[in-house]
């Protein structure tokens, strides 16, 4: 049974390489879901993309993963609050629908990263 329970961790990492990925190929249209009030849109696209690709790749070999997947879950949060949290008042039912999915989903990866960072990681070198 660990053995397969082992493998959340690579079916964590794996899909934040996919969202990093992403960011870098549609950089363009994910700027325009950035609230306005952000400033250089499609650099926060790569940034967070490469906030991504980061986390995983600490989760993966297990170097600073506390401190990658503390700052993912951060920024997850931040973005379930900036961006879909807005969006779910929407006049229009679909769009309100969306953006609540979303809020969840970066609710909940955000949550499942600071659950790794306290109770997962291996790397306790910069966050003790």
């Amino acid at each position: 049974m660990n053995s397969i329970l082992s493998l959340g961790r690579w079916l964590y990492a794996i899909p934040l390489i996919l969202f990093g990925a992403f960011h870098f190929m549609g950089a363009k249209d994910m700027a325009g879901m950035v609230p306005s009030y952000f400033p250089a849109k499609e650099i926060l696209v790569y940034l967070t993309g490469a906030g991504h690709l980061a986390a995983a790749l600490a989760i993966i070999l297990g170097k600073y993963d506390k401190l990658g997947t503390a700052l993912l879950g951060l920024m997850m949060v931040i973005f379930a609050l900036t961006i879909y949290l807005p969006g779910m008042g929407a006049e229009d039912a679909m769009a309100s629908q969306m953006a609540t999915t979303q809020f969840l989903k970066d609710l909940m990866i955000g949550g499942a990263a600071w659950m790794y960072a306290a109770n997962m990681a291996k790397d306790n070198s910069i966050i003790g």
